[in-house]
């Protein structure tokens, strides 16, 4: 029984083996056939807006930021891509590339 849990586990079989479709098939099972819900992260919802939220960061690409200063623009961004209206932006950091120029942004917000 052990031997066969272990050629089981470290997916010991053949690919001509009968073996082999079964795990196959029973993988392609597990994933389509698993809840969503259970990938879920809770951490997702969107509560920005209260005082004791956690703050997340954000990657944002430069193509769409032109002004780092621009906090307005940032926001707008953030809240497209989290799809929460009421996004607060307390930091941005630029994350230079090799040429010197941003290559993005990391945006703190809450």
């Amino acid at each position: 029984m052990l031997g066969l849990f272990k050629k089981l586990f470290f997916w010991n079989y053949a690919r001509n083996t009968w073996q082999w479709d079964v795990l196959c098939v029973v993988i392609l099972i597990f994933i389509f056939l698993t809840p969503k819900k259970w990938f879920e992260n809770g951490e997702r919802e969107c509560n920005a807006g209260h005082q004791n939220s956690a703050v997340s960061t954000v990657l944002i690409g430069a193509e769409l930021i032109e002004n780092a200063q621009d906090k307005g623009r940032i926001e707008q961004v953030v809240k497209t891509m989290t799809n929460c209206p009421n996004v607060e932006v307390l930091q941005v950091r630029a994350l230079p590339g090799n040429d010197g120029k941003p290559r993005g942004y990391e945006v703190d917000i809450r």
